[in-house]
């Protein structure tokens, strides 16, 4: 090999490693990799399954299950209607087994949870579902007597389209050897500290507390529970104004009241309205604080 070769060869070797460098080592010249992101899971969110409570009773002599039960929208207290036939069917045994066990009574629990609101006269959405339900089982003969309502905050409950699906549950019981002595203590403990609507101005509006909440369950519960009872709302205003006039207003809101009870299952028959005008005023009628006072419906039990 000549030297000429010899020096060509040894160029051409210097190249090619050069370029070898040049391509795998700069840092400023390699030709730039893309990067590829690893593949990400696709993450999908399952919606939770709605509840369905059923109406279901095993005890004291009866038993019936069923997947139906009654059923009420987000932060209502009617019964969605019509029945199914399942249902029908379960609420028709259980009122022929009450009317032969008389000593039995049926314990009807409402559900509800802490994101409904609650524009009933009774302390909780619950009892007022088991209110309702306990009105719709007095129009198919049963005795209230036998029936027992409470609420139940339910959190868990999961609505469909807007509905919660058996809001409720049911149990039978034995009627308790106390329940007479009860009913009288509660007659006592209402008429001792009745439940009191204050109105405005020439206005007839009802705006309920807690307690006056509370107020309106024991007085529904016990026109319930004891035959031939009923409640007395008396409306009374202050002295501003014509006595007439007074007489009529005093009149209204008694009506009022009465169509606000009637509003939340207490029957028509069960409540008997009258006025006092300004006849009977508790205050100062020359002062505002004592005409607030003596603006006012009185309700009580008799």
């Amino acid at each position: 090999m000549t030297k000429t070769t010899t020096y060509l060869l040894l160029m051409l070797i210097t190249i090619v490693v050069g370029t070898f460098i040049f391509y795998n080592w700069c840092s400023e010249c390699a030709t730039a990799v893309t990067k590829t992101e690893p593949a990400t899971e696709k993450v999908i969110v399952k919606e939770p399954s709605a509840t369905s409570y059923p109406f279901a009773i095993d005890g004291n002599g009866f038993a019936y299950n069923t997947n139906d039960n009654y059923n009420f929208n987000i932060s209502s207290h009617d019964i969605l209607m019509p029945l199914s036939a399942d249902l029908t069917k379960g609420v028709s045994g259980l009122q022929t087994h009450l009317g032969t066990n008389t000593s039995n009574v049926i314990n009807v629990t409402g559900y509800y949870t802490s994101e409904e609101e609650n524009n009933t006269a009774f302390p909780n959405l619950g009892l007022a579902r088991a209110n309702s339900i306990k009105n719709d089982l007095a129009s198919k003969g049963f005795s209230t007597a036998q029936i027992n309502t409470s609420g139940k905050l339910m959190d868990e409950m999961i609505a469909k389209d807007g509905t919660y699906w058996g809001a409720a549950s049911f149990d039978l019981e034995e009627k308790s050897d106390t329940a007479d002595d009860d009913l009288k203590a509660l007659f006592d403990k209402i008429n001792a500290n009745p439940l009191i609507l204050y109105f405005d101005t020439a206005e007839a509006s009802i705006y309920l507390d807690t307690e006056q909440r509370q107020k309106v369950a024991e007085i529904s519960r016990y026109l319930d529970k004891v035959d031939g009872s009923t409640v007395s709302v008396v409306g009374h205003t202050d002295a501003t104004g014509r006595a007439n006039t007074n007489m009529r207003l005093g009149q209204d809101r008694a009506e009022f009241a009465k169509n606000y009870l009637m509003q939340n299952g207490i029957a028509a028959d069960k409540i008997i309205t009258t006025s006092k005008g300004q006849t009977q005023p508790i205050a100062d009628n020359t002062t505002e604080e004592g005409r607030v006072k003596n603006r006012r419906t009185v309700i009580t039990l008799k």
